[in-house]
């Protein structure tokens, strides 16, 4: 059996899955391979490396720290994200990553990106000794709250772009069981954001990237339905909230991203013994 976790992004809603992913560190269930979307990955990382508790540790802390995130970021720097902070200090002085367990993890750990001339999804290897964080960055990337990111000679946005929930990746990497944890409900329907007039706007000499924005919802909804399907199936487990709290993407507030992670443990527990049979561990 080969195990692969799907983690979707969601910038703040991405506590969800935190709490998700702290129970599963209980119960010692670790993938053999690992991808994520956005925040999906950013956080993901923290999973893998066993750090328990360690991300609700910064959205308790830092995401209302005004050196986190905020307008003033983005007038500044063009950048909603502190980069600096969020990437270098926290990890690296406050809150800090444990580089050695990650490199210690053996599986294969990846991050959805989007190609900027090409709109299309790529699957770069997260480094393990990268204090930088720029695929990680890169994976993050938003149109609007974020420059593109270059790493290696090309630039990139956010993954979600392209494929939001790349768990067929997982699949084509040989994963014959695969847990995919979302950050919306079932059910959520994906409707064309205001934002995505600007973003056109803003990227009109990147045509190909204009066309992922405009489908991006259509495509998403198209994913989710096949996803339902194939957890009807059985060939696929999916840990999804049943309420996200209110939660939207910048979310700061300590208290509901406390109710948020709190609701991805408990879906974690309840949802427990069924995944283990998944897993045939039951």
């Amino acid at each position: 059996m080969k195990l692969g976790i799907t983690m979707e992004g969601g910038a703040s809603r991405t506590v969800f899955s935190c709490g998700v992913t702290d129970a599963f560190l209980e119960e010692q269930i670790m993938p053999d391979y690992f991808i994520g979307v956005s925040a999906g990955i950013a956080y993901g990382v923290s999973y893998l490396s066993r750090q328990k508790g360690r991300n609700l540790t910064i959205a308790q802390k830092y995401m209302s720290d005004k050196r986190y995130m905020g307008i003033r970021h983005l007038l500044k720097h063009r950048n909603y994200y502190n980069i600096p902070f969020v990437f270098d200090e926290v990890p690296n002085k406050l809150e800090s990553f444990d580089y050695e367990a990650f490199e210690a993890f053996s599986g294969k750990v990846e991050a959805c990106v989007t190609n900027i001339h090409t709109g299309k999804a790529e699957y770069l290897e997260v480094p393990r000794r990268d204090e930088k964080f720029d695929v990680l960055v890169a994976s993050c990337a938003l149109p609007i709250l974020f420059q593109p990111v270059k790493v290696g000679r090309r630039y990139y946005l956010d993954g979600g772009l392209s494929d939001s929930i790349p768990y067929e990746h997982a699949m084509e990497e040989g994963c014959d069981k695969n847990i995919v944890i979302l950050t919306r409900e079932r059910g959520y329907v994906k409707k064309p954001e205001k934002a995505g007039d600007i973003s056109r706007k803003l990227y009109k000499k990147y045509p190909n990237i204009v066309e992922a924005i405009k489908t991006r919802p259509e495509r998403y909804n198209a994913c989710m339905e096949k996803l339902m399907e194939r957890e009807q199936a059985g060939e696929v487990f999916v840990i999804a909230p049943e309420t996200t709290h209110g939660v939207g993407r910048t979310e700061s507030d300590p208290e509901k991203l406390t109710k948020l992670y709190q609701e991805g443990y408990q879906q974690a527990r309840k949802q427990m013994e069924d995944l283990k049979h998944y897993l045939g561990r039951g």
